[in-house]
């Protein structure tokens, strides 16, 4: 997202409406249920086994053959992470900006080619329509600003990549799934640990059975927010962000919770708390939430914007247990494994596995599916479920009771 004042995107959201540790597991149990709100899983939005996407697509294709990628918004997370990960591509790349900021738009688009016909302003989606050599509009901005983006790019004929979470309300996610169904283009939501090969392992192990039966899995993810940091002015603003550290940061627990099972929960219970702090007048600072799964697995997440640096999960089963610490990091992964062993000993393992671009796997993996016009790994429908989930944790932290998932 580009470095603009609160003010500012408030202005830009405006003018595109016009337009168009865990907590105890006594507690899950032993609590009233209360179910709310609509079937969050209704037929259409089954849950599919994860396959692992292929490593390296092949072949690597010349330049001219790639899907061409316009990148929506210019702040930290696509200057620093995703444009750079264009190099590593064998199947995608840039070819067109979509900024507020036109000075920052051309001289990004002088490091990477770009030529100034495709440099486009949010009031200029609309032009996209006539420029063939955008297939994919990749979209980077705060959260309440995805369903006009995305509304827009899919009416311009583009397919759309969104990051997380789909939207600020499961409403708003409904609404992108059935505007890109209507258009016949595909909805990819930006979940990049399912592309990321330690992440990727983690769910080969645990439902392989190798672990034996899962009995818990806790996650937990924090980091202290920043006002300071334009990068973070947005997020403690909820009618931008839609919530604090649990759309922002949590949705990789709750994501990570239902990858690793491959199940959807039945019941959550959940509480969240916010220092006196300035910070937190509008946004939750942290949430602990308990999702119970059909097969009797208990995983006990929680969120911060009040913690030091946090991202990892562990997996206990009945054979042995794994843990990624950090798991969700962009550059860098710690893997250990503990099996059972001679006597009473757990033998550990610390596997290597190559650190690959996951921003790259997952921008090819997205130019795979534009080509062979195929269902995403991580489609709108996987934003839209977590959407709902978030709805729930909300719910029970503000009732005290657990949320039956009807």
């Amino acid at each position: 997202m580009n470095p603009l004042t609160v003010s500012a995107i408030l202005r830009r959201r405006e003018m595109l409406t016009r337009t168009g540790q865990g907590i105890l597991a006594a507690g899950i149990l032993g609590m009233a249920s209360e179910p709310v709100g609509a079937d969050p899983q209704p037929p259409d939005l089954a849950r599919k086994p994860i396959e692992p996407p292929t490593p390296e697509p092949e072949p690597a294709l010349p330049p001219e053959q790639r899907v061409g990628f316009a990148i929506l918004g210019l702040g930290q997370y696509a200057t620093r992470q995703i444009l750079p990960a264009f190099s590593d591509c064998r199947q995608a790349r840039v070819v067109a900006l979509i900024s507020g900021s036109p000075d920052k738009a051309r001289k990004i688009a002088a490091q990477y080619g770009i030529t100034g016909e495709n440099i486009y302003g949010y009031q200029e989606m609309d032009r996209l329509q006539r420029n063939t050599s955008v297939q994919v509009v990749y979209v980077i901005t705060p959260n309440s600003t995805h369903r006009d983006f995305t509304l827009a790019a899919f009416k311009a004929g583009k397919h759309v990549l969104c990051e997380k979470p789909i939207a600020v309300s499961s409403s708003d996610g409904e609404t992108m799934i059935r505007a890109g169904r209507a258009a016949n283009r595909l909805l990819m939501i930006g979940y990049r640990a399912h592309y990321e090969p330690f992440n990727l392992e983690c769910i080969r192990l645990c439902r392989s059975g190798e672990l034996g039966r899962i009995g818990t899995i806790t996650a937990d993810h924090g980091r202290q927010i920043d006002p300071s940091n334009p990068a973070d002015q947005w997020r403690i603003r909820k009618e931008l962000a839609g919530g604090g550290s649990l759309v922002d940061i949590g949705i990789y627990s709750l994501n990570a919770a239902r990858y690793l099972t491959g199940e959807e929960p039945t019941e959550i219970l959940a509480k969240m708390e916010s220092p006196d702090d300035p910070r937190f007048r509008e946004v939750e600072a942290t949430v602990h939430w308990t999702l119970r799964f059909p097969s009797g697995t208990l995983a006990n997440c929680s969120s911060s914007y009040d913690w030091l640096d946090t991202k990892r999960y562990r997996v206990q089963g009945s054979k042995g247990w794994l843990e990624l610490d950090p798991a969700t990091d962009y550059y860098r992964h710690h893997l250990r494994i503990g099996r059972s062993g001679e006597g009473d000993r757990t033998r550990i393992e610390e596997p290597q596995i190559r650190e690959r671009s996951q921003f790259a796997r997952q921008l090819d993996h997205m130019a795979q599916c534009v080509r062979e016009n195929k269902t995403p790994r991580t489609p709108g429908e996987e934003g839209l479920r977590d959407m709902r989930y978030m709805e729930m944790i909300y719910e029970a932290a503000r009732t005290g009771k657990s949320i039956k998932v009807r």
